[in-house]
């Protein structure tokens, strides 16, 4: 059984389609596809439903890629340890972040780490907090950014925790007003991130709590694009305060959102119990550094 035909396997659920898959993987959707026939045919069980709509996995399937994550995350534990005997003169990092605020929180942790780590490469993968998730249990970031709560499989070291606002034209009267619940905006349309951005599941479980599911209008992932959607009066938006006052220029009222639990709680995260190698740890040292507080998980 090769290796490379599970991480195909992986990748497509993942991916959720074999072409997204390919494109990841930098092949061709018909190796994809017949790369996973091959790893069924050994396994002589079969890994999709293919009658499904859409990717839908085999009881063997849930084993296979279950499995499967932990062969790629003991992986890359396996290459991060023997680049260890090079020391931190050279190596890599890589290293996940959202596109939420990781402007504003990292680019002093890159500057210092670069002043202290000249030669360690750092490669940088930028996706919504699920994703990044996902990619920390397959091994394929070392650490990452991604908002608390966050799953038993993680340990983390908190950054920093930000009040989450609603940007909201002058057009709408709960704009003036200091602070505001989420069930006063019921009749608001919502702007809202990507599926796969953690600030989603924050809004739409406090939505919920509330009693009711909001008229979502639009997604984008592009922080810019939802502030000027909400400056033209299509409906709210949603940022942490210090993102949303250094993107926005007065063209929208920054509403404090009250409801428990919304706050924007960013952290570093990575898999409990993986190799943490020391470009990693270095990493960590000079977050902590910058803004204090002891690793938890």
């Amino acid at each position: 059984m090769e290796f490379r035909k599970i991480q195909m396997f992986v990748e497509v659920v993942r991916q959720q389609g074999f072409s997204r898959a390919a494109k990841v993987m930098f092949s061709t959707q018909s190796t994809i596809s017949k790369a996973v026939r091959q790893l069924e045919n050994e396994l002589d069980a079969p890994l999709l439903d293919r009658n499904a709509r859409g990717i839908v996995m085999t009881p063997s399937g849930e084993v296979v890629y279950r499995r499967g994550l932990r062969l790629l995350a003991e992986q890359g534990d396996m290459e991060r340890e023997l680049e260890e005997l090079q020391g931190l003169a050279k190596g890599s990092l890589v290293l996940g972040l959202p596109p939420i605020g990781a402007s504003t929180l990292f680019a002093p942790v890159f500057a210092e780490y670069r002043k202290r780590f000249p030669g360690i490469d750092i490669r940088l993968v930028e996706h919504g907090s699920a994703e990044l998730e996902e990619q920390l249990l397959a091994g394929q970031v070392e650490l990452a950014a991604s908002l608390l709560p966050v799953a038993e499989d993680f340990e983390w070291l908190p950054i920093r925790c930000e009040p989450l606002v609603a940007l909201l034209s002058w057009d709408y009267p709960q704009a003036a007003r200091g602070s505001i619940r989420l069930e006063d905006l019921r009749e608001v349309p919502f702007i809202l991130f990507e599926d796969g951005f953690a600030l989603n599941r924050i809004i739409l479980e406090a939505c919920r709590r509330s009693g009711f599911e909001p008229a979502v209008i639009t997604k984008s992932s592009q922080i810019d694009f939802i502030c000027k959607l909400a400056g033209a009066g299509l409906g709210a938006a949603f940022l942490p305060r210090v993102v949303a006052e250094q993107r926005t220029s007065g063209e929208v009222g920054l509403v404090e959102v009250e409801d428990p639990h919304t706050a924007w709680d960013m952290a570093v995260i990575w898999r409990r119990g993986a190799y943490r190698s020391r470009a990693a740890q270095a990493w960590l040292d000079v977050v902590r550094d910058l803004y204090g507080g002891p690793a938890a998980g």
